[in-house]
């Protein structure tokens, strides 16, 4: 308890008019801690919003994959660490069957699209959902807009030879 709380109710005990004395202590506690309203203003100013945050980001979406260079046969520690990707950050929304989870499934992937393709979904997801017809035809189907894990080149690569192996290449 502070020292103006005990203060008024010592006083609100004691003083014969105990009312009137508590009401000043209560408008002399409420006076003292209100502050200004520019310096609340300017605390405002000072810690910018979520929204304020991301408006600010640069607009985006990696550097677009105009070939992909396809090993014969697969890499072994390509499709090992493909894999761990997948079970970390793709997992959660697709199967390695044809059959759709939240995201469409990933067997057969890599004989119904390109490689280019596959590594720009993987890596450049809003750009493809914006802008491809086919990843469009997809979310009209899944209805859930793949989120962008932040996967590089060379980790979407390493998928891609997962999803050959998947798709039983050797």
């Amino acid at each position: 308890m502070c020292k103006i709380e005990f203060w008024i109710s010592i006083v609100a005990m004691t003083h014969p008019h105990s009312r009137h004395a508590f009401g000043i202590g209560c408008l002399a506690l409420l006076l003292a801690g209100c502050g200004s309203k520019e310096s609340a203003e300017q605390a405002a100013k000072a810690s910018p919003t979520p929204a304020d945050l991301i408006a600010q980001q640069p607009k985006t979406y990696g550097t677009e994959i105009k070939s992909v260079e396809m090993t014969k046969p697969l890499k072994g520690d390509w499709v090992t660490s493909g894999k761990s990707i997948y079970e970390m950050k793709c997992l959660a929304c697709h199967k390695l069957t044809a059959d759709r989870l939240v995201g469409p499934g990933w067997g057969g992937i890599t004989k119904r699209r390109q490689p280019v393709w596959i590594m720009n979904m993987i890596t450049n997801v809003d750009m493809m959902l914006d802008k491809d017809p086919e990843a469009q035809k997809l979310l009209e189907l899944c209805l859930v807009r793949m989120p962008n894990q932040n996967v590089t080149a060379n980790e979407a690569r390493q998928l891609l030879e997962f999803m050959r192996h998947n798709d039983g290449e050797t």
